[in-house]
């Protein structure tokens, strides 16, 4: 009887399985650096403040964890100035968002036409975005002061009294949205340049071609072209204003948001308990609470565009 020694692979064989396992690979270990980054500095405090939010926690006492369950979050139901932080933030929200969208359409719209200088004014829309948000801050508040801001001069000449920008409660939301205004619309307009350049010229001849003005254009061709540019844009807003904290800090220097907490946003009422009260299990569970709500805006957004498309599809 003859015995035969296995046949050995040959190193071109070696050679192409290395290959195919590195193709199948390769994908994976391009993207691990990002999970990595992700998992460290997004995923673990995500759930680490899901986990600190159940337990009582002090900021000179980090290490001291007592049991609450949902206390946190019964006794935020409980907090009247928790609902007029959120209050504050939906109102500040709106008034900020529903103007700076508007705006950044219509200065789109003139940019995307034929102008002399167009290259200057698109950078100088991203100016006030580059801006540090403490510096524009604290000229807004020098502009919007009582006794010698340069708005009220301004209403004054018109025959319009001093307004207290930073005590009411009105007015200061106004004042805070301004700022929230001023820093944005540029940018937006710019996604929204870039999302009306990607419109087909040809349904502007053709719509040219039926009579249509350059205002029936605008509604019957532009705005529908522009339906997810407007979307993603409505989304980023809705999730900039509930986490709105940099500019009603700054603009009085306080995290209770003015004297009757009247323009508090939930961002400075997290900050405010964390690190004003060192109650940072209930900070915790703001943080949630924030992220909560993100999470229906975006659900209700998404409801609505979903629906709004399958009834354009089934006509």
């Amino acid at each position: 009887m003859t015995l035969t020694a296995p046949a050995r692979p040959s190193p071109l064989s070696r050679t192409s399985s290395v290959r195919r396992a590195w193709r199948t690979l390769s994908p994976y270990a391009y993207l691990a650096p990002f999970f990595t980054l992700f998992a460290a500095f997004g995923l673990f405090p995500l759930i680490y403040t899901a986990f600190v939010s159940l337990y009582r926690v002090e900021l000179q006492t980090p290490g001291d964890m007592e049991w609450r369950g949902l206390g946190n979050y019964t006794a935020l139901l409980n907090d009247e100035f928790f609902w007029t932080a959120l209050r504050n933030t939906f109102t500040i929200g709106v008034i900020s968002t529903v103007p700076q969208l508007v705006m950044a359409l219509g200065l789109a719209h003139l940019l995307n036409h034929r102008l002399r200088g167009r290259t200057f004014f698109r950078t100088a829309m991203l100016l006030p975005y580059a801006t540090s948000v403490a510096a524009a801050t604290l000229v807004f508040a020098q502009l919007f002061g009582h006794d010698f801001g340069l708005v009220n001069y301004a209403l004054g000449l018109v025959g319009i009294g001093p307004v207290d920008w930073q005590t009411g409660t009105l007015a200061s939301q106004v004042a805070v949205s301004t700022i929230v205004v001023w820093r944005w619309t540029g940018y937006n307009a710019l996604i929204y340049l870039a999302g009306m350049q990607s419109i087909p010229q040809e349904l502007y001849e053709a719509a040219e071609m039926d009579g249509a003005s350059r205002l029936r254009q605008f509604f019957h061709v532009t705005l529908p072209g522009l339906r997810p540019t407007i979307v993603f844009t409505v989304i980023v807003s809705t999730i900039g204003a509930t986490q709105l904290f940099g500019e009603p800090l700054l603009f009085e220097g306080s995290a209770s948001g003015g004297i009757s907490h009247q323009y508090q946003t939930l961002g400075l009422y997290m900050y405010e308990q964390g690190w004003g009260f060192f109650h940072l299990g209930r900070a915790a569970a703001i943080a949630w609470v924030m992220f909560l709500l993100i999470l229906v805006v975006v659900g209700v957004n998404a409801l609505i565009v979903r629906r709004r498309s399958r009834k354009e599809a089934g006509r």
